[in-house]
């Protein structure tokens, strides 16, 4: 397809007014498998295979690999809500929107590099997005050199809803990048974790809980835009090889750190020794788990809870000397971490085998 006709298509959705639900039932396609796609491939980075994903959704891998499938709403709920508790990431969701980014949406990005005024570009942005996307609806608002993006809704997610808005604005801040800067982040639901590690998931990010409404503020920055197809295609294509790069770097870099953890599960296995050993610093460590599409605390509780498991079932070792050979310091923290993990006690496992 011509590029001409990927920016007339995105123009046109502008034109069209906000999407709404209508009466659709949960079981109608309406989002692409290429995003299905997107997800399973996030959730392998984590050592989590997409057939467990897919398990009891109506879908498996030749589906989602079809390029013409379409997914229902549930399809996709379903998915989500499986990858969110094996995952067991809060800020999974935001890192996997940030992976949809300037390629991740595909069309999206040819009618971006095309739109020379930052306000329709933005527009542009939403409409895609409620319309490629539709899990929730959206709004803009421009004042001054701000723009606003609120987000509600589409449809009933319950403990849900956190994962799904996180998405939209893990993507919204990647595609945003190529104009703004600035970025803050308010949701309406309670924090989901009391670590910081919300505010290092970007640059120039602040994201705040308990507030009245979601919505994503940022300040328009001076932005240069590609209108000639040459550019534009060496322009993709420069970005494409240096993305495919960091990622097979950073991808080595995770197996190494898998790696070192499985060698001493213990108290040694913190990001900052572990960064040492790799004669990296700790910020270059988490940039490239975060290229990878995961995270250090991620990689260590997959292979504790394995060596967790595997010493409550074919071992008789007490709790306490699993939980100082797991860097735990007394029987429950581990006890606690376990049922993070699994959502099972580690005594109704051991005592579950040996009936």
């Amino acid at each position: 397809m011509p590029l001409c006709n990927f920016e007339s298509f995105a123009l046109l959705l502008i034109e069209n007014e906000p999407m709404k639900n209508q009466g659709r039932a949960l079981d109608v396609p309406l989002v692409s498998s290429h995003y299905g796609r997107h997800y399973l491939r996030f959730v392998q980075t984590h050592g989590i295979t997409g057939t467990s994903v897919l398990e009891n959704s109506g879908l498996d891998l030749n589906t989602v690999n079809d390029p013409d499938t379409q997914m229902t709403i549930r399809q996709v709920c379903h998915v989500l809500r499986k990858g969110s508790i094996l995952l067991n990431d809060v800020t999974a969701g935001f890192r996997f929107g940030q992976q949809l980014d300037l390629h991740g949406h595909g069309i999206l990005g040819f009618a971006l590099l095309r739109q020379h005024d930052p306000r329709k570009l933005a527009r542009m942005v939403v409409q895609y997005l409620r319309v490629s996307i539709p899990l929730m609806d959206m709004d803009i608002q421009f004042t001054g050199d701000i723009i606003t993006i609120g987000l509600s809704d589409a449809w009933d997610y319950a403990e849900l809803r956190p994962t799904i808005i996180s998405i939209y604005m893990g993507s919204i801040y990647s595609l945003g990048t190529q104009i703004c800067r600035d970025f803050t982040f308010e949701c309406d639901f309670p924090c989901p974790d009391k670590s910081l590690s919300w505010n290092k998931l970007a640059d120039n990010v602040a994201i705040h809980f308990n507030r009245p409404t979601n919505r994503i503020v940022m300040s328009i920055s001076p932005h240069q835009p590609r209108i000639d197809d040459a550019s534009m295609a060496n322009f993709l294509a420069t970005a494409r090889s240096r993305k495919q790069l960091d990622t097979n770097d950073s991808l080595r870099v995770v197996n190494l750190v898998r790696q070192s953890i499985l060698n001493d599960p213990g108290r040694n296995s913190s990001l900052e020794i572990i960064a040492e050993k790799l004669d990296m610093s700790p910020r270059s460590l988490r940039r490239h788990l975060s290229v990878a599409g995961t995270a250090f605390s991620g990689i260590r509780n997959k292979v504790r809870e394995t060596f967790a498991t595997r010493y409550l079932k074919e071992t008789c070792m007490s709790l306490e000397k699993i939980a100082s050979l797991l860097g735990y310091s007394d029987p429950s923290s581990f006890s606690k971490a376990y049922r993070n993990w699994t959502g099972r006690n580690p005594g109704d496992v051991r005592r579950q085998h040996r009936a």
